[in-house]
C-alpha cells in the first residue's frame, strides 16, 4: 500500500497508509524548557489505527511518545523534568534541562514503499553551550497490510564537540538502583499498563520488570486495547552491531545496551545505553546506534516476531 507523507515546514512530518496516518514526527521547539524540548514521534499508530504511543501523561509531563534522550549526561538532563541527586532524589532542578535543536533535513525521500529522512539536530546544555552535534535518521518501510505491521527504524550518531569529554550516565549509575533509563525511549499509552512482554530465550511473557536490565536483540510489548476488541503490539529491536560494543569511533556501539522496561505502575522501554555503567565520548568522537521499531496489530508472540524480523533484513 502506498506511504503519503505531509511535510508541514517548521512543524511536523505525517506518514499514512491510507485513512491512517501512523506516524507524526514532531520536530518544532517544545514551549515548556523544564520538560526538555526536543523532537518526538507522536501519535504512532498501528495500521488499524491504534495509538500505541502516550504523550504529557499526568505522571511523567515529559514523555512523549518516542524521543532520544540522556537522562544523565555530564551533569545535564536531556531527558526532561526532575533530576535524580543521589541521597536527595528526584528534586525540580531547571539549571540543569539541556534541549535538542532541529538544524534541518539534509536528505528527505519519499517513494511509494518507503519515507527515509536525514535529521541534523544540536544538543545544548542549559547554558546555551553546544555540547553534541547528532545525525539522525528516521525510516517508515516494509507495510505488510496481511500482518497488520509496519517498521520504523531510528538511528542516532552523536558527536562530541564540548572540547572535552562527555559522561553518559542514567539514574542508576547515580546511585538509584534499576533505573537505567537513558537513550531511546517509548511510553506507551495508559492502556498499555499491565501488558505482557516478551524476549527470546525467556519461556513465557510477563510484567516488565522481570526484564528490567536484561539484554537481548529485541523485546516485545503487547496490551488488549481499551475502547475497542483487539490487542497491539510494539517489538524493539537493536540493529546487530549495537550489541558490538567497544567500537568507538568506528562508529559501533560504545557501550553495552541493556533494557529499561516497565508494564507498572507506567508502559516504558528504553533502549538504555548506559544502564548500570556510565560511558565516556572523548571531545571530537562520536558513537552510533541503530534501531527497529514494529508496530502491530494484534497480540504477536516470540514465534511470529522472530518470523517478521528475519524478513526484513537490515
Amino acid at each position: 500500500m502506498t506511504l503519503r507523507v505531509v511535510h508541514a515546514h517548521g512543524d511536523a512530518v505525517g506518514v499514512s497508509v491510507g485513512d491512517v496516518e501512523i506516524l507524526r514526527y514532531v520536530y518544532r521547539p517544545d514551549p515548556v524548557a523544564f520538560e526538555s524540548r526536543k523532537p518526538y514521534a507522536h501519535p504512532v499508530r498501528t495500521l488499524g489505527g491504534r495509538v500505541v504511543t502516550g504523550y504529557r501523561p499526568s505522571d511523567h509531563r515529559w514523555h512523549k511518545g518516542m524521543q532520544m534522550t540522556a537522562s544523565h549526561l555530564s551533569g545535564q538532563n536531556f531527558w526532561g523534568g526532575n533530576s535524580y541527586v543521589h541521597g536527595r532524589g528526584y528534586l525540580p532542578l531547571p539549571e540543569r534541562i539541556g534541549w535538542m535543536r532541529h538544524e534541518g533535513f539534509p536528505s528527505f525521500v519519499v517513494d511509494e514503499e518507503r519515507f527515509a529522512c536525514v535529521e541534523e539536530l544540536t544538543w545544548v546544555e542549559n547554558g546555551g553551550a553546544e555540547w553534541a552535534r547528532e545525525e539522525r535518521g528516521l525510516s517508515v518501510h516494509s507495510v505488510d497490510v496481511v500482518r497488520g505491521a509496519w517498521v520504523l527504524d531510528w538511528s542516532i550518531r552523536l558527536t562530541n564537540v564540548r572540547g572535552e569529554e562527555l559522561r553518559f550516565g542514567s539514574p542508576t549509575t547515580a546511585g538509584r538502583e534499576m533505573a537505567g533509563y537513558t537513550g531511546l525511549q517509548w511510553r506507551g499509552p495508559r492502556d498499555f499498563t499491565g501488558g505482557t512482554v516478551f524476549a527470546p530465550g525467556v519461556e513465557g511473557g510477563g510484567p516488565g520488570e522481570r526484564f528490567m536490565g536484561t539484554q537481548g536483540p529485541w523485546l516485545g510489548f503487547t496490551a488488549e486495547r481499551d475502547a475497542v476488541d483487539g490487542a497491539s503490539t510494539v517489538v524493539f529491536a537493536h540493529a546487530p552491531e549495537n550489541l558490538d560494543a567497544g567500537g568507538g569511533g568506528g562508529g559501533r556501539a560504545v557501550h553495552p545496551s541493556h533494557w529499561f522496561v516497565r508494564s507498572e505502575p507506567i508502559p516504558s522501554v528504553a533502549f538504555s545505553w548506559a544502564f548500570f555503567e556510565e560511558f565516556g565520548l572523548p571531545a571530537g568522537e562520536s558513537f552510533a546506534y541503530r534501531y527497529r521499531v514494529v508496530v502491530a496489530d494484534g497480540a504477536w508472540d516470540r514465534e511470529r516476531v522472530e518470523e517478521f524480523l528475519a524478513g526484513v533484513p537490515w
